[in-house]
This record gives structure tokens, sequence and C-alpha cells, in this order.
């Protein structure tokens, strides 16, 4: 019988922890409320990475072969790259998708 992998952690860059708050604080002009409830959707859509590292897809043009990129929502993207040796998953940027990416 197989062991189960251990789950990679996750962790958050700064600049992405940036991104959502700019996010949240947009959506907070309006509505408070939602806006946190929004914010935390977005976190827990990356919660699946840690079993499943290689749920978002990579190839986009003109990016980084290590850059894989979630869509978390149909507005939102969310880029990351995996880090087997450490089991990580950092999370290093979340774009508006008419925002230029990363």
């Amino acid at each position: 019988m197989t062991k189960p992998k251990t789950p990679y952690q996750i962790v958050w860059r700064p600049i992405a922890e940036a991104d959502l708050d700019n996010i949240v604080d947009y959506i907070a002009q309006d509505n408070p409320i939602k806006a946190e409830e929004f914010g935390q959707e977005l976190r827990a859509k990356v919660l699946p990475l840690a079993q499943h590292p290689k749920l978002g897809r990579t190839g986009r043009p003109g990016l980084p072969a290590f850059l894989r990129e979630l869509v978390a929502h149909r507005n939102y993207i969310i880029f990351y790259r995996v880090l087997d040796e450490a089991r990580t998953i950092e999370i290093l940027r979340v774009k508006h998708a008419a925002q230029q990416t990363p």
C-alpha cells in the first residue's frame, strides 16, 4: 500500500497579498461585506493546489515556463509556481483578467 503524499504548503508572496487587498478594497467601495466574502472565496480557490499542485495551466506565450495560472473566478487569475523540492506552492500574483499578465 502506498503512503499518501504530504500536501504542499501554500505561501502567498507579499505582492500577491497586496493584489488581493487591492481587489477587496476596490469592491469594498460599493459593498464591504461582499468584498470580504469575495476575498475569502479567492483564497479558498487556491486550497486544492495543496493536493493537486499542477491543477492550473501553463503555456501562456511570453511567460516563464515555471509559471502556472489558476482561473479563480471568471474575472480573476491567480499566478503561481510549484516548488517540488520544498513541497511549496508560491502564490505570486492575483490579476483581473483584463490586466496585463505579470
